[in-house]
C-alpha cells in the first residue's frame, strides 16, 4: 500500500518547486493523497481491515493539519491544491 518510487516521483514534479522539493507542504499533501487514495481502495475490497483503517485516518489527520497550514500561509496555493486533487474542503 506504499505508493512506489516513480509516482512519488511523479507528485514532486507536479506539486514541487524542483525535483528535489520533497519537504514542501503541497507536495506532502499532494503524497498523502496518493497513499490515501489507495488505502480507500483496498478497504473497499476488504472491509474488515481494522489497522488499515486506523492509518487511513491517521493520514487524513496529518492531510488535513498541512492543509491548514497551506490555508494561513499561502491561500493561492491552498485553491490550487484543492482543486487539483478534488479534495472537499
Amino acid at each position: 500500500m506504499a505508493i512506489g518510487k516513480t509516482e512519488k516521483q511523479e507528485v514532486i514534479k507536479k506539486f514541487g518547486k524542483d525535483a528535489k522539493d520533497t519537504g514542501s507542504a503541497s507536495v506532502q499533501i499532494g503524497i498523502f493523497s496518493t497513499r490515501i487514495n489507495e488505502i480507500t481502495e483496498h478497504l473497499q475490497m476488504h472491509k474488515k481491515d481494522k489497522h488499515s483503517r486506523l492509518g487511513l485516518i491517521k493520514l487524513v489527520s496529518k492531510r488535513k493539519k498541512l492543509l491548514s497550514y497551506l490555508k494561513r500561509t499561502n491561500e493561492e496555493q491552498y485553491g490550487n491544491i484543492t482543486k487539483d486533487l478534488k479534495i472537499r474542503v
